[in-house]
């Protein structure tokens, strides 16, 4: 059983958050054994902690939100994935606002500055979910689903349905690790098509968005230059790697089609349950 891992050093980051467009500024500091991933919103009175848990998220619409002790953080999946896939265990993230910024709107950033600095081992084994039986969720009309199967590993197999002609089925399957990571998922981007922008930004949603850190689509074509053809199935996957951190360090092979991070929660949190009683 391998040990805990932190942070060797603290890292700070600044930069605006993808969807509030607003400027913050965010440290990534060694936290103690078992003491998980936490937020820490520094702007608020008595800085509230936010545990980086299933049973806070409270919002999946366009980002996964967490909130707790009356405050919240949005938009954590791509922070989230990059921990994951360092395995860092415990961890503290100071933020003086709601959003962690968009960076490339992907998390090799966030995986980089992770490497660079790197971890130390604590004294005290990690906890690793190895599941026994099969976790599924699935959407209201069934079009839609995730299903965990017990696994010696975690493997990721997804299924990704766009109804635009440019996009269609895409198909991506990966053993995780750090090295497939790095160079097969953490540089995929988040994705938008161009006739959705005036809505988002209207309901407050990606107002920091731009053609560095988006993948935007319209009628035509793509509006940027791809890093791969699939790169939006290549996100997904690093989507799910970040809400199913969330849980813990898990053991499982997931199969999903078409899921977000609704379908991704209502997993973790079906999982949570059982491991968290």
């Amino acid at each position: 059983m391998p040990n805990q891992k932190t942070l060797k050093n603290a890292i700070e980051i600044t930069g605006i958050g993808l969807h509030s467009g607003v400027e913050v500024q965010m440290k990534l500091k060694p936290a103690r054994i078992g003491s998980g991933i936490f937020f820490v919103r520094k702007d608020l009175e008595n800085a509230p902690k936010i545990s980086a848990t299933p049973e806070n998220v409270t919002s999946t619409l366009r980002a996964t939100t967490l909130e707790e002790n009356g405050a919240k953080v949005f938009t954590v999946e791509h922070l989230m994935s990059a921990l994951s896939a360092c395995e860092i265990d415990n961890c503290e993230i100071e933020m003086n606002a709601e959003e962690p910024p968009v960076l490339e709107g992907n998390s090799i950033g966030f995986f980089e500055m992770i490497k660079s600095v790197g971890t130390i081992e604590q004294d005290a084994a990690r906890k690793i979910i190895q599941l026994e039986k099969i976790y599924r969720a699935d959407s209201d009309d069934g079009k839609k689903f995730i299903i965990a199967l017990p696994y010696d590993g975690f493997r990721i197999s997804f299924t990704s349905v766009n109804p635009h002609p440019l996009i269609g089925i895409q198909f991506e399957d990966f053993e995780i690790t750090e090295e497939i990571y790095k160079t097969e998922i953490a540089p995929a981007r988040t994705i938008a098509y161009e006739k959705e922008v005036e809505a988002l930004h209207a309901a407050g949603l990606g107002r920091g968005g731009n053609l560095e850190n988006v993948i935007v689509y319209n009628d035509n074509g793509w509006m940027n230059k791809l890093k791969y053809p699939d790169e939006l199935v290549r996100h997904k996957i690093l989507d799910v790697i970040g809400d199913l951190r969330l849980v813990g360090f898990l053991k499982c092979h997931i199969i999903a089609v078409a899921s977000g991070h609704a379908l991704n929660s209502k997993l973790a949190k079906k999982i949570y349950a059982d491991f968290h009683s």
